[in-house]
């Protein structure tokens, strides 16, 4: 799990730095390819069939997933790297909102009190203008919508994966997310496409798409290997390596306020993940 979350931050720093000259979708696009690519060779190696017995819901699973990545790519070439890694780190939050909505699980009161801690952590690392001031200087709020969109519908994937388990193979549901977030990112990417250099083409395809299936297959054995909650705790050194990423490579230097929402959030959701757990 450490070295998933260390993985994790840097596909954030090559997206920060992709982005400098990239439009964030045409970085989706090319990640997108990539983890197509080996998830593909993933299932040709197993032998495990594409076509899935919920194609509907595989493809829902896919355009949510497509919608979240999109939103977070987005968040990181405009907001500072640690931050937008913890609002995206709320999504455990959402997950417990949308099981109890969706696959009726309650939700007890450990778990409010997690949800209403991360929320005004939220508000903390945000800093809204009409409730702090403009004296106050606030994350660019389109970037904080989209931050906050990438958790909400990270949130909505991992429900719908849960359903999906019953009936599917994991490489099955894994395959549909890129296939999707790629038909789905080219008509986007396209009318503002610009052709990268062959250092972008280094950071998007191999920083980018590399760091981030490599991300996901430590994370996947790590949540197989390691209890729920020390996998979620060890989770948060992203946001940590994302700090360090963000102050060596972008100056970037959290604020107090930003540094108290963060661990109100970490207690937040560390809270909701272990009573999930």
């Amino acid at each position: 799990m450490i070295g998933s979350a260390f993985m994790f931050s840097l596909m954030g720093l090559f997206v920060k730095v992709a982005g400098r000259h990239l439009p964030s979708q045409e970085i989706v696009l090319i990640r997108s390819v990539v983890t197509l690519f080996y998830s593909y060779l993933l299932l040709r190696w197993q032998r495990v069939s594409w076509r899935g017995q919920r194609t509907g819901l595989l493809i829902l699973r896919g355009v949510v997933g497509f919608v979240s990545l999109s939103c977070l790519y987005f968040a990181l070439t405009r907001l500072p790297l640690a931050d937008t890694l913890v609002l995206q780190h709320t999504s455990p939050v959402f997950t417990t909102l949308l099981a109890a909505l969706w696959l009726k699980e309650p939700i007890g009161r450990h778990e409010i009190a997690g949800i209403l801690l991360s929320l005004l952590g939220m508000v903390l690392v945000a800093r809204p203008g009409f409730l702090f001031g403009t004296h106050t200087a606030g994350l660019d709020p389109l970037g904080v919508a989209a931050a906050m969109g990438a958790a909400i519908f990270s949130a909505g994937a991992y429900t719908i994966v849960r359903e999906l388990r019953r009936t599917e193979h994991p490489l099955t549901i894994v395959f549909y997310f890129p296939l999707v977030s790629t038909i789905g990112s080219l008509p986007m990417a396209l009318p503002t496409a610009v052709w990268p250099s062959p250092l972008d083409w280094l950071v998007v395809v191999a920083g980018v798409g590399l760091s981030a299936q490599i991300a996901q297959v430590w994370m996947t054995r790590g949540l197989a290997e390691e209890q729920a909650g020390r996998a979620v705790a060890m989770n948060y050194l992203q946001v940590v390596f994302g700090a360090l990423w963000g102050l060596l490579f972008f100056r970037e230097i959290p604020t107090p306020l930003s540094l108290l929402g963060m661990g109100l959030i970490f207690a937040g959701t560390g809270l909701v993940a272990r009573v999930r757990a």
